[in-house]
This record gives structure tokens, C-alpha cells and sequence, in this order.
């Protein structure tokens, strides 16, 4: 069981931290001790549900840290699984957030792109499966329910067997296999089989060139027909409002900023959602991540991400 959502995580005796030992009704410090080592245990799953599940590592992080706090406060000694506990309060958690989010992404100014993690310096991240890590497949998970969502995540990302997922989601075990089959036939009608990753950083490689060179040609080449460009500046940067639909399209839109938007930039190479993505920095500083999805039709989504809070942990890094 978990708490209910509008119950506190806090409260008179809750400890606050490792290092929480005084006080009327203080935690002992060795069970806390006891209750952070399982917690940083679990902790890297946890932060793999809510972040795919929410499309943004900031959240994600708030959401586990609520978790550590309701983790906390609960009686924990009548907890038989700890890790299925856990992973039941972030997926419900995120559940609430992601039905409160839409409702802010209505009035986000462009395209919402989900937030870039670097894998290549958190490799568990895609460690245990990379399903529906990557952004492309992120913006299309943005269309199912939030339960939907959930029900795909558990299963295809983590492997949770079916009356698990049913559990802790709160429906029968045929609804949660049902849940699974709907936003999997989603996902195959809206998104072709992806090329390798070795093919994919070539085809990013090449992109690249031919953007900075405002080669019109070998970029129309590169885009499948129709290929869509999504900006993401949030109004914080200057970017595209809306998407760029079509090869010949997408290619004259890049082409035409070129020798503006190219100006003074270096290159580097990273590794994001287990995928080859170009930080692009002009004066020391990030401020686009591109990244591209791709089938054996060539170049099908182009990612720009310009939001500068969206892009902040990825330059830090």
C-alpha cells in the first residue's frame, strides 16, 4: 500500500535527512540509516520511472525526493518489499504530476520536447532496458493517458510482470495487459522501426555538416518526406513556434538561418537518451542540443533543444 496521494510526507516525528536523530518522536538513527541505504538502493529505478514517465529530470528528481520523504515517514517495518513499495509510490506519484502537466504544456510557448539526460555519464539510466528512453519515443508517450503510460514504462523499460503492473497501477491484470497493447500499437503506428545507433550518429554526423554548410542538396537527401523539425526554445529562446513539416521544407527553414545560426559555434558529442546527440556551444557556452530520430527512410524527426533550462544539467556536465 502506499500513502494516499493528498496525505502529507511529513509531519510531527517524520525525520528529515540521514542525519536526522533528535527531537519528541525522532526516528532512530540507525533505522534511518537502515531505511537510506535500501532507499539509495532502489534509488536508481526510481529515478528511471519518473523520468520516463515524466519527460523531464528536474521533475524527476523532485518526484523521488518526494518518494524519500514518504519512505520517511511511513511505518516501514510492515513494508514486506521495500523496492516494490518504492516503485509503486514514484509510478503513482508520476501518474498525478504527469495529469497536472498537461495542463501547464497547454500553454507552453512551441513545441515541448522532453528534457535530455546524458547517459554517457549515467549509464544506469538505460542500463537495466533503453525502451522509451529515447526523445522520440518521449514525445510520443506524451500522447497516451498517464495510466497508459505508466503500464508501457513498467513493462518495456523494466520488465514488471503483468499482476505487478496491475497492482500498482490499481486495475485488473487484463486491464493492465490491454494498457501495455494499446500504447505499443500506438507507438508502432506512429514512429517506423529505428536505424541502429551507428547509423543513426552517421546520419546526425552528416545532418550536421550539411546544416552548417547550408547545403540545401545533401540535406534534402538526409530527410526522409516527411521529416519534421521541433524546436523547443520555451520562449526563453529564439526558436520555431511551430513544427516544420516536409523534406524540401525542413531543409530550406535550415538553410535559411545558416550562416547566422552556425556563426562561431563549436561541436561536441555526447551521448543522450542512449542516443548520439551535437552540443552546440558558442562561446564556451551550450545553447542547443540537437539530436535527430531516424528509420531506414532516412532523417524522420529533427530535435532542437534551445530552452535554456531544459538544457542546463547537459551543459554543466
Amino acid at each position: 500500500m502506499v500513502a494516499d496521494d493528498s496525505q502529507a510526507a511529513h509531519g510531527p516525528g517524520a525525520a528529515h535527512g540521514p542525519g536526522a536523530r533528535s527531537g519528541p518522536g525522532a526516528v532512530p538513527s540507525d533505522d534511518l540509516d537502515r531505511a537510506a541505504a535500501v532507499f539509495a538502493e532502489v534509488r536508481p529505478r526510481l529515478f528511471g520511472i519518473a523520468y520516463r514517465m515524466l519527460g523531464s529530470a528536474a521533475e524527476a528528481e523532485d518526484l523521488v525526493q518526494e518518494v524519500w520523504l514518504r519512505w520517511q515517514a511511513c511505518d516501514r517495518a510492515a513494508v514486506a518489499d521495500p523496492a516494490a513499495f518504492l516503485a509503486t509510490a514514484a509510478t503513482r506519484l508520476a501518474i498525478n504530476v504527469l495529469r497536472s502537466a498537461r495542463v501547464r504544456r497547454e500553454t507552453y510557448v512551441g513545441p515541448w520536447l522532453p528534457e535530455p539526460v546524458d547517459t554517457g555519464a549515467d549509464p544506469y539510466l538505460g542500463a537495466e532496458r533503453g525502451e522509451a528512453l529515447d526523445l522520440a519515443v518521449l514525445m510520443l508517450l506524451e500522447r497516451l493517458s498517464p495510466t497508459e503510460r505508466a503500464a508501457y514504462v513498467l513493462r518495456e523499460a523494466f520488465d514488471y510482470p503483468y499482476p505487478q503492473i496491475a497492482a500498482i497501477v490499481q486495475v485488473g491484470e487484463a486491464a493492465a495487459r490491454q494498457l501495455v497493447s494499446r500504447a505499443r500499437k500506438h507507438l508502432r503506428s506512429e514512429r517506423r522501426a529505428p536505424v541502429t545507433g551507428a547509423e543513426q550518429r552517421r546520419l546526425l554526423t552528416a545532418f550536421v555538416a550539411a546544416a552548417r554548410a547550408g547545403d540545401l542538396a545533401a540535406l534534402e537527401d538526409l530527410l526522409a518526406a516527411d521529416a519534421v523539425s521541433y524546436s523547443d526554445g520555451g520562449g526563453a529562446a529564439r526558436a520555431s513556434r511551430f513544427p516544420v513539416v516536409g523534406a524540401i521544407r525542413v531543409a530550406k527553414y535550415v538553410t535559411a538561418f545558416a550562416d547566422r545560426f552556425w556563426d562561431g559555434v563549436d561541436v561536441e558529442w555526447a551521448t543522450l537518451n542512449g542516443q548520439a546527440a551535437a552540443l552546440l556551444r558558442r562561446g564556451g557556452e551550450v545553447f542547443t542540443v540537437l539530436t535527430v530520430d531516424a528509420s531506414e527512410r532516412g532523417i524522420g524527426r529533427v530535435l532542437w533543444m534551445m530552452n535554456p533550462a531544459k538544457i542546463a544539467a547537459v551543459s554543466a556536465a
